[in-house]
């Protein structure tokens, strides 16, 4: 027999997973996406209000016509009057009704704007450490479902609310005006509304979050799978990854199906209110008339004013999942700013570097917290302009010693700095200025060939992309239909693995570091492109520090100095000849 799911039960950790903003940052963040925009706020909120109020006219004067009617005199052309000022009344709170949403439609389409460059521009700030923790589902989700949700909320729910909320309240008013004794019998009646909405605003934010956190891990292990196919196949691992996939789609499946039975609580108990509430004015103006204590003009107004609650509030509560799906949304979006590094744009509390002197002191390194150390007591210095490679066997923490130098990751316990200062607490200008990390994947981005390498260099001339391009020998731009212009990625131009490191080796050349890690650059391509791609990185790093992870020896063999690597430690260090004349590791290596 199985536990029934709830959004407190406690689910298993499927990795880290970036962060979700409190309530109070939520309410924040949607405060200042009201008052950004101060003028559409203002012109949202006066032609709503005169849509309320032309609202309010057509029972207050269906009333007079009833008294009218019930006076036993009547006055045709009064009626006639009043009849055609309900139909005047009825177009103009249309029309107001229509100017309003087209508004609040506006307004809601310049804070989606703003808040879709906000969190385009956070997502970019992110640390890659954070964005490799999280994984690409997480991160994922949360640019499309979760944007499309607060764009959903804000288009549609947003204005619908915010207008039913006004209508509610100016009826609410009306009644009271009419009769005070009416409106509170109307008041009571759908008070049970406010202990259904309580009933289940307390539970659904966590459900919302629930299953937007249960999307991710499906999104997440349903892409893992995708990507991994082939080693899915060759490891047979196809039933164990199946799996996987069902107990993430059954997670989800309980958050949504929690989700759905909060909704089936709520929409019972508002249908119930509005007879409720209705019945109740019938009967206590029906008892107000009898007694001469009420006209039945007033009671009349009364009951339609209470009828005419049902669309607002309806408008107000059909909507309200949206909103907390949106909240829940909003909370997730907000986080990824919170997961971005504290670096930015002030300079670091040691203040700048004060050269480009790289410096390993006494760093230990675990992926995660409370995981063994992969690097373990690891001493280095880096001069200015030297060419320095490691090497070592698979597993030997070449490559994360590389991160860690890069300003990746930081280290548990020692430091990484360069020019006395943590090179994990540079702004990410700062850090791009003086280090690149240049590994052996070479992303091309759908767009241009100048968009590709502007990510570089935003500022750059076309002359200075073209002198990039010809700095890592990259001929093939020639061949392109529209030179820079050309559009590269799916539908565009497919670039070869060659030419996807050239472009990447360009973006260096745009960079203008003082230190480049080589984290095995050329390890996929076949040897006479990597010859080839060897002989352009010769004209890029050209004065410059260099750091080669090294899997060919005779990368190693023109270094200045080689670090030999193994069990998360530098075990030898010296020159080429130094470390061949030890006899040691690294000896043995050469010789074989």
């Amino acid at each position: 027999m199985t536990t029934p799911w709830t959004p407190t039960t406690p689910q298993p950790q499927h990795g880290w997973r970036l962060p979700v903003a409190g309530r109070a940052a939520v309410r924040r963040a949607n405060w200042e996406l009201v008052t950004t925009d101060r003028r559409g706020t203002i012109l949202v909120l006066l032609t709503t209000c005169l849509a309320a109020v032309a609202g309010l006219a057509a029972p207050w004067l269906i009333g007079r016509i009833v008294n009218q009617v019930g006076g036993g005199r009547p006055e045709t052309s009064t009626v006639d009057l009043l009849a055609l000022a309900i139909v005047g009344f009825a177009v103009a709170h249309v029309l107001l009704t229509r100017i309003s949403h087209y508004l609040a439609h506006r307004f809601a389409e310049r804070a989606l704007a703003r808040l879709r460059e906000e969190f385009v521009d956070r997502t970019l700030a992110l640390p890659t450490s954070i964005v490799e923790r999280a994984g690409t589902g997480d991160l994922m989700a949360r640019t499309t479902a979760d944007i499309a949700t607060v764009g959903s909320a804000l288009r549609d729910a947003a204005p619908e609310v915010f207008v039913g909320l006004l209508q509610t309240v100016f009826i609410i008013a009306a009644t009271f005006v009419i009769n005070p004794l009416l409106g509170l019998c109307s008041v009571a009646g759908i008070s049970g509304l406010w202990f259904a909405a309580r009933w289940y605003l307390k539970r659904a934010r966590d459900g919302y979050l629930a299953e937007g956190s249960t999307n991710s891990e499906m999104s997440e292990t349903l892409a893992a799978t995708a990507d991994g196919a082939c080693t899915v196949e060759a490891f047979g691992l196809r039933h164990r990854r199946v799996a996987a996939g069902d107990d993430r789609i059954r997670d989800a499946f309980r958050a949504r199906v929690h989700t759905l039975f909060l909704r089936s609580v709520l929409f019972p108990q508002i249908d119930f209110s509005y007879v409720l509430s209705t019945a109740i004015v019938l009967v206590v103006g029906g008892v107000l008339y009898v007694n001469d204590l009420a006209d039945l003009g007033a009671v009349v107004s009364a009951a339609l004013y209470t009828m005419q609650l049902i669309d607002p509030l309806n408008r107000v509560l059909m909507w309200m999942e949206s909103l907390q799906r949106s909240s829940a949304s909003m909370a997730r979006i907000k986080g990824v700013g919170s997961a971005a590094s504290p670096a930015g744009t002030e300079p670091p509390p040691g203040g700048r570097p004060r050269d480009d002197r790289l410096e390993v002191t006494g760093v230990s390194y675990a992926y995660h917290a409370g995981y063994r150390d992969v690097l373990h007591d690891v001493d280095l210095d880096v001069r200015p302009g030297e060419r320095l490679a490691i090497v070592g066997p698979s597993g030997a923490g070449k490559s994360t010693l590389g991160r860690l130098l890069a300003g990746v990751d930081a280290p548990r316990a020692g430091a990484v700095t360069v020019g006395g200062v943590p090179v994990a607490d540079l702004a990410p200008d700062e850090l791009r200025r003086r280090i690149v990390l240049v590994t052996q994947e070479h992303h091309v981005f759908i767009g241009t060939v100048r968009d590709n390498l502007a990510i570089a260099a935003p500022d750059a001339t076309d002359r200075e992309l073209l002198d990039a391009f010809a700095a890592v020998d990259a001929d093939w731009l020639h061949t392109l239909p529209d030179g820079l212009g050309t559009e590269l990625g799916a539908g565009g131009t497919a670039l070869d693995a060659a030419q996807a490191q050239q472009l990447a080796l360009a973006r260096v050349v745009l960079a203008d570091p003082h230190t480049v890690i080589l984290d095995e650059a050329t390890a996929l391509l076949d040897p006479a492109t990597a010859r080839h791609a060897e002989r352009a990185m010769g004209a890029v790093l050209a004065g410059r520090t260099v750091i080669a992870i090294a899997h060919r020896l005779h990368t190693a063999h023109y270094a200045d100095r080689v670090a030999v690597m193994a069990d998360g430690r530098i075990t030898e260090l010296g020159s080429h000849e130094e470390l061949v004349e030890a006899g040691g590791a690294y000896a043995g290596l050469w010789r074989s």
